[in-house]
């Protein structure tokens, strides 16, 4: 027994790290996996931690600093969303002026123009998901200043600083912060006509307020021609005047 255990010590012991891995070059064998080499390579290999694992992998590769603009605090949100609850309720003064029954909200009419942007056509160096957003926010103002239309006889320049100083107060309300710059931008860029998203949403507004038009005239037997006239002519877009043009053949076929 003791000639036995004497010749295995001084037999020599291999180490899995006698070497640096990098000279541990696979051979290019196909039966590579029986040999020493291979073996060794692939124990190293699968006793490495994985980036992905529970063992601190997060800190061999931290993860990419998220890009996601930070929410704002629940209590500004809640307060924000409280005052937007009046664009539900508050309805379009120009059907109202005009005794249309059960007329659209604001946000009835702002939900539908978010569709309009989804579904309509893709147009080279336009962000539609930008147009969705600025469909969203383009009226949020009349929360506050409520829907002031041509027929109530306030200028443009003075109807624009109320809704400019409502969307501050209402970005001050949701707290600040990236998300509310952003909705002050997407505002000013649909006011100012300045961007090919804005004069898309700028087309989307008049768009759905002629097809409602045109369904308030098939329900309800009214005459609109007014919201017709008012808009001809006056469509920016490709997408704008195609629409506009079907919505009147609609019109004419069923006159």
């Amino acid at each position: 027994m003791s000639r036995v255990l004497l010749c295995k010590s001084l037999l020599p012991t291999p180490t899995l790290f006698s070497a640096p891995l990098t000279s541990l070059k696979p051979t290019s064998s196909p039966f590579a996996s029986t040999t020493t080499t291979s073996r060794i390579h692939r124990m190293a290999t699968e006793a490495a931690p994985s980036p992905s694992s529970n063992t601190g992998g997060d800190a061999i590769n931290p993860p990419a600093p998220s890009s996601s603009s930070p929410s704002p605090p629940a209590s500004s949100a809640i307060d924000f969303l409280s005052l937007c609850h009046r664009l539900k309720t508050t309805k379009r003064a120009g059907w109202v002026k005009r005794d249309v029954k059960d007329p659209e909200s604001i946000a009835d009419h702002m939900y539908r123009m978010g569709l309009m942007a989804l579904i309509a056509s893709d147009i080279p160096g336009v962000n539609r998901d930008k147009c969705i957003k600025i469909a969203i926010v383009h009226d949020i103002a009349e929360a506050i200043v409520g829907d002031i239309t041509p027929a109530d006889g306030i200028p443009k320049a003075e109807k624009s600083r109320r809704e400019q100083e409502a969307i501050d107060h209402m970005c001050k309300l949701l707290g600040g912060g990236s998300i509310a710059k952003e909705i002050g931008e997407l505002w000013l860029e649909y006011e100012g006509n300045s961007s090919p998203e804005a004069k898309i949403v700028k087309d989307l507004d008049k768009v759905e307020m002629i097809l409602q038009a045109l369904e308030y005239e098939n329900d309800q037997g009214k005459d609109l021609d007014e919201f017709f006239s008012s808009t001809a002519g006056k469509f920016q877009t490709d997408v704008g005047k195609a629409w506009a043009a079907e919505i009147a053949s609609r019109r004419k076929k069923q006159g």
